[in-house]
């Protein structure tokens, strides 16, 4: 049976203390991703004393008054996007009483299913995360939803606009909140948060001197054109993202928990291997290459079918410390490209060298991130939306240095 939500209260969240209003300008790593889809993410917290009437009581008005003073040095969060028909491109916009949307509700849901590491439905995940206002006039930059999972747990569910967020800064901020939290009910309110999670919404460390802004959306203005038809579009200002593919309630969410071990087997595979073939060239047998070529090669393995078909893979790239000077660390905003190669043929990763080949693609991929990469948005744009349907491309974004799971909000 389908697990059911309750919707127990919908509310506004304003900044605890805002002065004034703010405008940041979106720069050509933001405008990369302005018409894509929000960045979602559930974080899941295990607490069997999480009846109703304490969830009531005390999680859910905690979490409340620590957004609301955590949104005061975020305030661009609480704003919206919006593009001035006068604009060369969008802005973000804070206003006072700007505010984010703030759900409440109950699942029925199975909690140690969906925490667990056996496959599910990838639909159950759907209630959890809230829905992020946007319209052809504006966007919400951020919206938030925690769940109760009576005496099993509680999640808390991000929504946000990839135009406005990647994953560090959506991470920096989730960390700035928790140790707000976390220090509200300590009763250490007068203590400060650390640096390295206070923004930084200077918007001239991004350098752009060979316009990439103006190529991205002219790229974007042709690209928009196409999906109308060949026609321009009726509102080229038009905030409203594209539409995603619909997913077959058959797709699985599965977690596979990797262990020091468990790489080191492949990685000496792939090393006896590359010193037994005829390149000369030496592999980068870093951690995440090894998974990614090993996932990669599995999920190739696993579909089958012509070897002829188009395959292809993809991995997001942070740029903050490849670019020159380097972007400091607590950035707001994007600071993201990415690395594709597309199309290759299923053939590749199907025989006895598929994994070696595979390894050989992604350390290529690797070796060759350097300051040039902002340079290539453009590229990357180009290859998002030049997947078909029919191509399978094993994509790979976020990382496990951002810390999530050691997100402490004190419960």
């Amino acid at each position: 049976m389908a697990s059911s939500l309750n919707v127990i209260d919908v509310s506004r969240i304003t900044p605890a203390d805002s002065s004034g209003s703010l405008t940041l300008p979106l720069t050509f790593f933001d405008l990369l991703w302005y018409k894509l889809h929000p960045v979602e993410r559930v974080i899941f917290y295990r607490f069997s004393d999480a009846t109703r009437p304490f969830f009531d009581s005390a999680i859910v008005p905690n979490l409340k008054s620590s957004l609301s003073s955590s949104l005061s040095h975020y305030l661009p969060l609480a704003g919206k996007l919006v593009w001035d028909s006068l604009g060369k491109k969008p802005s973000l916009v804070y206003s006072p009483n700007d505010a984010v949307s703030f759900t409440v509700a109950e699942s029925n849901a199975d909690f140690s299913l969906l925490t667990g590491q056996k496959p599910f439905p990838t639909t159950e995940l759907y209630p959890l995360v809230p829905e992020l206002q946007i319209s052809d006039d504006s966007a919400s930059a951020v919206s938030f939803q925690v769940t109760l999972f009576p005496n099993q747990g509680f999640c808390i569910g991000v929504s946000a606009h990839h135009a406005v967020l990647d994953g560090k800064t959506t991470t920096m901020f989730l960390k700035f909140w928790a140790d707000t939290c976390k220090r509200q009910q300590d009763q250490m309110v007068n203590t400060s948060s650390p640096q390295d999670i206070i923004p930084l919404y200077d918007r001239t460390v991004i350098k752009d001197p060979k316009d990439i802004e103006t190529e991205v959306l002219n790229l974007w203005s042709s690209l928009l054109k196409v999906f109308s038809g060949g026609k321009e579009p009726d509102n080229p200002k038009s905030l409203k993202i594209l539409p995603s593919p619909e997913l077959s309630p058959d797709v699985v969410w599965f977690t596979l928990e990797l262990t020091r071990e468990d790489i080191q087997t492949p990685r000496e595979r792939l090393k006896r291997e590359s010193s037994a073939s005829s390149s000369p060239k030496e592999l980068r047998l870093s951690t995440f290459v090894v998974t990614y070529s090993y996932a990669l090669t599995c999920i190739i393995r696993a579909r089958g079918g012509d070897p002829g078909r188009p395959v292809g893979y993809g991995f997001t790239v942070d740029c903050r410390s490849l670019l020159d000077p380097p972007v400091p660390p607590n950035y707001f905003g994007n600071c993201l490209s990415a690395k594709f190669e597309i199309p290759l043929k299923a053939e590749a990763f199907l025989g006895e060298e598929g994994f070696l080949t595979a390894a050989r693609y992604v350390s290529d991929s690797v070796e060759e991130l350097d300051g040039t990469v902002a340079l290539k948005v453009p590229e990357v744009l180009a290859a998002l939306l030049a997947i078909t349907p029919e191509m399978q491309v094993i994509s790979v974004a976020g990382s496990t240095r951002f810390g999530v799971y050691g997100l402490d909000f004190r419960f």
